[in-house]
């Protein structure tokens, strides 16, 4: 880790985002007022929406929906300012502070840059944070609310609070994040973003754009079970959710982007899901966990394995569990161990599972030209 101090903590190693300079990307002006997890959003949502070849300006920016999902919020701004008072003591925080804070504000910020003025709000239920926000925008287009969206999430953790909480509850590894493997021990802890436009098909064919997926299902659901542990049976219910609102059979589903967060409790919980769900199907499904890979990036980790997903699927090319070393008896899934896959998968499901139990499912579909 480089943005706290490494050799204070039980474990060292962090998915930061690499070789990132904020004035690159705003003036300083702007850098007062937005903190690094809203910045990493706009940066995604430029990239998303350069991309489309969009113009929001008129009635689109009136017909389009912004998304996004957030777990911590600023914890950049929220660390500063508690150091201000409570260590150098301070008389006042940075005014700045609360629009630095706030959840909504990469939300806010995409608004103001593309000028788009439909619905738009932030959700944050932890690590399902992203796929929420997803599924919510997804539902707005199919339900004629509005014509184009921009939805993700984006995250940023590494304040030294925020690190230091993680490191109290013992689920961040000393090492590396082992998904599925019987030695794993614990997350990686990540940030970053990730960002998605939407449209309809037809919209999207009509204007000639690049098209590199299609959102069919989305289904959620609440585990009612325990705040950090994770419920087999609330896992199930979401993804039969997302199938069930997809109209998709379970053999047509080839790939699952799991949550896979590497913990002791979340993998084989996950695995019992998917087995309650595909039966005798699970056996031939390929399933994955990217956060091996990118770590886990909290309410951002969603849009981040759902881009992967989705360009999986475009390029028939399934990422692999990163870091595998032995297989455990639990966990029995054939999880791509190391090594990418070459694949034809129509279908694809990528999993969100939060503290909370509250769980978010996806559904994609592979387009063809």
């Amino acid at each position: 880790m480089r943005s706290v101090p490494a050799e204070e903590f039980r474990f060292k190693n962090g998915a930061e985002v690499d070789g990132y300079n904020p004035a690159e990307h705003f003036d300083p002006k702007q850098l007062t007022y937005i903190d690094p997890f809203a910045q990493y959003g706009l940066v995604a949502a430029r990239e998303a929406v350069r991309q489309a070849q969009l113009d929001f300006s008129g009635m689109a920016g009136l017909r389009t929906a912004v998304i996004t999902g957030s777990s911590a919020g600023g914890q950049d701004a929220m660390d500063g300012g508690f150091a201000d008072i409570y260590r150098d003591k301070l008389p006042r925080v940075n005014p700045m502070m609360i629009p630095r804070v706030m959840s909504n504000s990469a939300a806010s910020h995409i608004t103001m840059e593309f000028k788009i003025r439909g619905p738009a709000y932030s959700v944050s239920t932890a690590c399902s944070s992203a796929n929420h926000a997803i599924g919510q925008a997804f539902w707005l287009l199919r339900s004629g609310v509005c014509d184009f969206a921009i939805t993700g999430g984006c995250e940023s953790v590494f304040s030294y609070g925020f690190v230091r909480a993680w490191e109290a509850m013992r689920v961040v590894s000393p090492d590396t994040c082992r998904p599925f493997s019987k030695n794993r021990s614990g997350i990686i802890l990540g940030e970053g973003a990730g960002m998605l436009v939407l449209e309809t098909l037809e919209s999207a064919r009509a204007r000639g754009a690049t098209i590199y997926g299609e959102i069919v299902g989305f289904g959620m659901s609440a585990d009612a079970h325990h705040i950090t542990q994770p419920s087999p049976e609330g896992a199930a219910l979401a993804m039969r959710l997302a199938l069930e609102d997809a109209n998709t059979a379970l053999e047509a589903v080839g790939y699952i982007n799991a949550h896979g967060t590497g913990t002791l409790a979340n993998d084989p919980a996950e695995t019992a899901a998917i087995r309650a769900v595909f039966g005798a199907d699970a056996d031939r499904l390929a399933v994955s966990s990217t956060k091996s890979m990118h770590g886990h990036a909290l309410g951002a980790a969603g849009a981040i394995e759902g881009v992967a997903t989705i360009l999986a699927l475009h390029h028939r090319r399934l990422p692999p569990t990163a870091n595998f070393t032995e297989a455990d008896p639990e966990c029995d899934l054939d999880v791509i161990p190391n090594v990418a896959r070459d694949a034809e998968v129509e279908y694809a499901v990528s999993n969100s599972f939060a503290f909370g139990g509250l769980n978010a499912v996806l559904v994609f579909r592979r387009v063809s030209a």
